[in-house]
């Protein structure tokens, strides 16, 4: 009951507020520019004051809107829409900090049977919170580095097929929670063609109302492959700069703005985000050393060590060059990847791309 209290009064006030705003606007009156004056130069928003009743009837759609939203929020806010869907939100519980998480014996032998279906413990990924806390591994320096607010906005594009949705919505939160928001232009989901029936709906629906406007679903209406569903989220983008993910990813501060900032000078570099791994069994967060990306004779991509000049700089927060990459987790500007003509969409080859891309660039 003092929740629904609380509802009712949040409601009443932004109700008064709004209401209050409107009375406000419909007694304002004109200002009047002095001669030789341009009135839009004075006041470049004071035609709102000569409302017209199509006028009013606007803004009371606008309050019945905004009110609408605001109980949304409310609900969300109490109830949780994860809970439907029997998921957690917030910064607790197992496996906060990155630390390895658990399941009681009970739940161990529940566990059995999802865990061969997707070949990482999704079970327990259902007990860990979408919002969970990983440890920063950034060198210090790293963290003490200042970038410019104008870095241009990116699209994070995340493909999937019959992943856990857990885990799908904790990369999302992740994104979402660990990206300044002005440089977040969008997400977007590309499923490709999963059949899972916790894909459709509920994902859909989840997503829209959490982050409404923010969050895109792209459905392939047959399965095409890693490489032309990534070439899908690609034509959905509408962000200046694109970065490609696989949907098991967790992002920590900071990572966006070293990243936008290496692509803002220079548009046609391709930037791998340095990252960890997260262990398939209790979802550990671990620490991988800086490394760069090469291939064998036989064209195998492999973990190689940073070149000389790098190691002689002595300072870990210089960027890595590398002569080929890895598919899971790369940030490219949108046009210029579009120009060296994307990915090859006929490469079925698991691993192909990271010796394609580095070449082409």
């Amino acid at each position: 009951m003092a929740s629904l209290r609380r509802v009712k009064v949040l409601l009443v006030l932004n109700l008064i507020a709004v209401a209050g705003f409107v009375l406000f606007l419909a007694k304002c009156r004109p200002i009047t520019a002095k001669s030789g004056d341009s009135f839009h130069d004075i006041h470049p928003r004071a035609e709102v004051a000569n409302l017209t009743a199509h006028g009013l009837s606007s803004i009371q759609d606008a309050v019945l809107k905004r009110l609408s939203l605001l109980e949304d929020i409310v609900y969300r806010q109490l109830n949780g829409l994860s809970k439907s869907l029997g998921l957690i939100e917030g910064y607790g519980g197992r496996g906060k900090g990155g630390l390895p998480a658990t399941l009681s014996p009970e739940e161990e032998e529940k566990a059995k049977g999802p865990h061969e279906k997707y070949g990482y413990n999704s079970y327990l990924s259902e007990k860990i919170s979408l919002d969970r806390s990983i440890p920063d591994y950034r060198p210090t320096k790293c963290k003490e580095l200042k970038y410019g607010k104008d870095l241009p906005q990116i699209s994070i594009i995340f493909i999937f097929v019959n992943e856990a949705l857990s885990v799908i919505l904790r990369s999302v939160h992740s994104a979402v929670n660990h990206t300044p928001a002005h440089l977040l232009k969008e997400i977007i989901l590309v499923d490709d063609n999963s059949d899972e029936e916790e894909l459709k709906a509920p994902l859909e629906e989840y997503v829209n109302k959490r982050y409404p406007g923010l969050v895109k679903v792209v459905r392939n209406q047959k399965r095409e492959g890693l490489i032309r569903a990534r070439i899908e989220g690609w034509k959905a983008a509408t962000g200046q700069i694109t970065g490609f993910f696989d949907a098991h990813v967790e992002f920590t501060a900071g990572w966006a703005e070293p990243v936008l900032s290496r692509i803002q000078e220079n548009r046609r570099r391709v930037i791998l985000p340095s990252i960890d791994n997260i262990k398939q069994d209790n979802f550990e967060v671990q620490r991988y050393e800086n490394s760069a990306h090469g291939y064998s004779w036989e064209l195998w991509c492999m973990y190689i060590s940073p070149p000389k000049d790098w190691w002689d700089a002595g300072d870990p927060s210089l960027p890595i060059r590398t002569p080929a990459m890895i598919g899971c987790s790369f940030v490219v500007n949108r046009k210029f990847f579009g120009e060296i003509g994307l990915l090859d969409p006929g490469m079925d080859v698991y691993g192909g791309e990271n010796i394609e891309l580095g070449i082409k660039v």
